[in-house]
């Protein structure tokens, strides 16, 4: 029987880790910029850290992990017949793998407030996981990029988290657009129409109206029990459309009796103003508010976002918002956050859809020394060791093999470029370096060799 991974789970070869390298290096270059610092949790954590932070449907999906030893030692045989899965997953599970990285943070944040300064400004890049059913951009494994800032209320955290969005898909090259709302304004919306307390059911169907469209939402919205005149009135307000000054203008009439409604307006003028109303921060990106954005995760209380790749048909690539009571939950009530997660794993097939990977970033071995013999091996390594020095990725190839197999390594990797040094070339103290993309060869000295590797 041939070995397989678990669906929804993939491999990452060389050329593969390169281009997620790639990615990796220039979120947290970006984050870098605007003093973050970088953490780790662990892959699991306790059910009870998890559990109810992720609405109903999240915590389905949560990976739950066995209890070590004789798990079913706490569990008779009545309950095993009654196979109440909810029942005996208590009872036989203590631990889940991580569903994301922000309520593992907000932990975090718990455990260690008295070593933290605020406000704390973290990024965190590792694997999550997620009981779904796997799907073109959507995987069972996968890794998040998240940037959070707690221990401040100012909406200039959404602002620079914005731009901060704007500068990693810039440098990407990648053309987005960040989508933007409030759930202040959702509050809003469901105080108004006169169903308050359904708030949590009408975001998450809004949420889906990209992927099951309005009359599915409707459906849904009236199975949640709104009636049909509560769901008539959501109708402007979902398909809005117009410039952002105008949405806000029209949501702010329709709010207008609504304090909570109005405080979410209100933060998204000021975010809004702040990044589209001077050339000092303005994004290279659209900016859109966008009503029908709800993210479906309980957590978020404020400013939340999306944003989308306009050039590949795929979900979407980065989200997040404020969540002003998340570390309440553990017992520290008080403690704002917001905070975004960038999808690698979308990413990664968005810049591979468009070929976007600037030709280095996906280069390994730049250099590679043939081998003779012995002898000869021994006059290249000290070169090796001071192209390596010079920054040059340089391999000595380990077996004196037919120069033909040698030869069909660096083609394989794509090494640009062969230094040879037989007998001839150690008596004038020199190499010959080859161009494997040209097919030009100079006699060189290592110094002239190191230079004219790292001129190319």
């Amino acid at each position: 029987m041939k070995p397989s991974i678990p669906k929804g789970t993939r491999d990452f070869g060389p050329q593969e880790m390169a281009k997620r390298n790639y990615i990796f290096n220039t979120i947290r270059q970006v984050y870098e910029l605007y003093g973050f610092q970088q953490i780790e949790t662990p892959a699991m954590e306790t059910l009870q850290t998890l559990m109810g932070k992720y609405g109903e449907e999240g915590d389905k999906l949560l990976f739950k992990v066995l209890n070590s030893g004789d798990f079913l030692n706490k569990v008779s045989d009545d309950e095993l017949h009654e196979r109440n899965a909810l029942h005996l997953a208590a009872k036989l599970c203590e631990k889940g793998l991580r569903y994301d990285l922000t309520v593992p943070f907000a932990r975090y944040v718990v455990m260690h407030r008295e070593e933290l300064q605020l406000p704390f400004k973290r990024y965190q890049m590792q694997p999550v996981w997620r009981a779904d059913r796997p799907q073109k951009g959507r995987y069972r494994e996968f890794w998040q990029f998240d940037g959070d800032i707690v221990g401040s209320d100012s909406l200039l955290n959404e602002v620079e988290l914005m731009q901060i969005v704007d500068a990693v898909f810039t440098r990407f090259g990648v053309r987005v657009q960040i989508k933007i709302n409030n759930r202040k304004i959702l509050s809003g919306i469901a105080e108004v129409i006169g169903a308050a307390d359904k708030i949590v059911d009408i975001t998450v169907a809004i949420d889906k109206l990209d992927k099951i469209g309005i009359d599915n939402v409707n459906a849904e919205l009236r199975e949640d029990g709104l009636t049909d005149e509560q769901i008539q009135k959501l109708q402007p307000i979902i398909l809005l459309d117009g410039t952002n000054e105008k949405k806000l203008s029209t949501i702010a009439d329709v709010l207008k009796e609504s304090e909570t409604g109005l405080k979410g307006v209100e933060e998204i003028r000021f975010i809004l103003s702040s990044l589209c109303g001077g050339a000092a921060v303005a994004l290279h990106n659209e900016l859109q508010l966008d009503l029908t954005l709800a993210r479906g995760l309980n957590y978020y209380t404020g400013a939340i976002f999306e944003v989308k790749a306009l050039d590949v048909e795929i979900g979407s690539i980065t989200g997040g918002g404020r969540y002003d009571n998340l570390t309440g939950i553990f017992g520290m009530p008080g403690i704002s956050g917001v905070g975004i997660s960038f999808g690698v794993d979308r990413i990664y097939d968005v810049l591979n859809a468009l070929d976007a990977y600037p030709k280095d970033a996906t280069n390994g071995t730049r250099l590679l020394f043939i081998n003779f013999g012995d002898s000869e091996t021994a006059y290249c390594m000290p070169v090796a060791a001071k192209a390596r020095q010079a920054g040059i990725r340089t391999e000595v190839f380990p077996d004196a093999a037919k120069m033909k197999k040698q030869m069909s390594y660096a083609n394989a990797k794509q090494i640009p470029f062969v230094a040879l040094a037989g007998e001839n070339e150690i008596n004038e103290g020199k190499f010959t370096l080859k161009n494997m993309l040209t097919g030009e060869q100079q006699l060189l000295s290592p110094d002239e060799l190191i230079e004219t590797v790292l001129s190319c």
